[in-house]
């Protein structure tokens, strides 16, 4: 505690009273002091917001009543409002469902009810209680049919998830279908950010089912322009670039506009180019949510439609969906395939990216592959970061000899460092922390060596932990062992607010 007092003695902080530092309070027991850094935040709208995040660490941190005590005492009543929503499930995962619905009830903002019983019905889902779970869901079923809000398809992608705990199929296609609905209906050119639709996706491509996503890249008409320039009436310009959220020109989407609008004579108006509803950059999400998890004929399956949509033009979003393609690909030990896909990336991007796809098939599990990847990378700094790649995945996987062989042969000493964290950090989760420690130890870069110093740290008992945990303070900086202080020396943050403030 000394040295960890000494450290933050020669610094200032200045985010203080909001961020990071009140938030491990709270989560530490010391809401109470969080909550008055909190206060001493002028704006009323930035103190509430940082009161609302409190609350759900204080919550979090199991200290309900605390936590409800705060959200009460919020002056912003929207604000105040969204901190009640966010206990509703907290109390009822306590097992206090009385208190949980009587919150509910209290929710003042109609826009925020349905929030809060769609919230309270997955968490009594959670708990196994199917029937309570239904009636919830219904209501909230009902309160989001009754208000068409912002955030309504949020609503009903998380009422598809209660459906699915509930073992409602039926429904939860139902609720599916009108997450599309609303998604398709959220601008004036007939889509939104699909943000609800990609996990609607993700979940039933993860069961095998492709059908939604099939019907949503199947090409479609673009909206008629009119004579005088208006999109189903709506009047283009700088409105319309904001609301749809796209950044290209229009005349790359929709032609030269001499072709577009029609004879001003007449009051009909004619459709234009196709496109697809689910462009380059909503598939590219639903890729990355399911990279970890999908099965290998499923994740091959999505990577061709992802080469479809690939080949159709070079839009503004096609390097997010490559990038997408290429680790999905990696990810499943396609080792071919990625790489001529990188390829095809503009050259300053293809050097980082082929790390990526090196660190991706690794964990496929093919690191002999991986290694002879990164060996042909030219670029001398982009194959020190997939060697890295390889010796961490090689570490994860037990495999300590070969990893920390690979260590050696990297030339770059920081390389070598970063490598080594990992290979410090298996190594003591593998019983031998004699040996983690020497490691760490031999670490060159200062910083480098106290993270490692606190991976270690983390894996100790606490009297060693502690120790350690000095030691890479010493080194470095006491918020190297901010992930360690939590578990090890609690009061630790009451103290250094304290000596910042003093």
């Amino acid at each position: 505690m000394a040295v960890l007092l000494l450290s933050v003695g020669r610094e200032s902080d200045t985010g203080l009273t909001n961020g990071w530092l009140p938030r491990v309070l709270a989560r530490t027991g010391h809401l109470a002091r969080a909550t008055e850094l909190a206060y001493t935040i002028s704006d009323e709208l930035e103190q509430g917001t940082e009161l609302l995040e409190l609350v759900k660490a204080g919550a979090g941190a199991g200290d309900l009543c605390g936590a409800q005590a705060l959200a009460e005492s919020i002056p912003v009543r929207q604000l105040r409002d969204q901190a009640l929503v966010a206990l509703v499930p907290e109390w009822a995962r306590a097992g206090e469902r009385d208190r949980a619905l009587a919150l509910a009830e209290r929710i003042r903002y109609p826009h925020n009810w349905a929030w809060a019983w769609a919230l309270l019905a997955k968490a009594v889902a959670d708990s196994g209680d199917i029937d309570a779970a239904l009636g919830f869901a219904a209501r909230a079923d009902d309160e989001v049919s009754s208000y068409a809000v912002e955030g309504t398809e949020q609503v009903l992608a998380l009422l598809v998830e209660v459906a699915v705990a509930t073992g409602d199929r039926d429904r939860a296609v139902a609720l599916a279908d009108r997450v599309e609905a609303v998604a398709r209906s959220g601008t004036p050119a007939g889509w939104s950010k699909p943000r609800s639709l990609v996990a609607v996706l993700a979940r039933e491509v993860l069961a095998g089912d492709l059908g939604r996503l099939d019907a949503l890249l199947r090409p479609v008409p673009v909206p008629a322009i009119k004579a005088g320039g208006t999109l189903c009436g709506w009047a283009l310009g700088e409105a319309f670039d904001q609301d749809t959220g796209r950044e290209e020109d229009l005349s790359e989407d929709l032609g030269d506009p001499e072709d577009l609008v029609g004879d001003p004579d007449e009051d009909t108006a004619r459709p234009i180019l196709l496109q697809s509803p689910l462009n380059a950059w909503d598939l590219a999400c639903v890729l990355d949510a399911v990279t970890e998890t999908a099965d290998r004929d499923v994740a091959l399956a999505l990577a061709d439609r992802a080469e479809t949509v690939l080949e159709t033009g070079d839009g503004p979003h096609h390097d997010i969906l490559l990038r997408s393609v290429t680790l999905l690909l990696a990810r499943h030990g396609q080792a071919e395939r990625t790489m001529a896909l990188v390829e095809l990336l503009d050259p300053d991007l293809s050097v980082p990216r082929h790390a990526e796809v090196v660190g991706e098939m690794a964990r496929s599990g093919d690191t002999g592959g991986a290694e002879c990847l990164a060996r042909a990378i030219t670029d001398r700094r982009a194959q020190d970061r997939a060697l890295i790649g390889v010796v961490r995945e090689l570490a994860r996987r037990g495999d300590l000899g070969r990893a920390e062989s690979l260590v050696h042969s990297i030339n770059d000493r920081w390389a070598q460092g970063e490598a080594l964290v990992a290979v410090v950090r298996e190594t003591a989760r593998h019983g031998d922390p004699g040996r983690a420690g020497t490691l760490a130890r031999s670490i060159a870069y200062r910083a480098t060596q106290a993270r490692a110093l606190a991976e270690l740290a983390e894996l100790s008992e606490p009297f060693d932990a502690r120790r350690l945990a000095a030691q890479a303070v010493a080194l470095d900086s006491w918020r190297t062992v901010l992930p360690v202080l939590e578990r090890i020396v609690p009061r630790s943050f009451a103290l250094i607010v304290d000596r910042m403030t003093s």
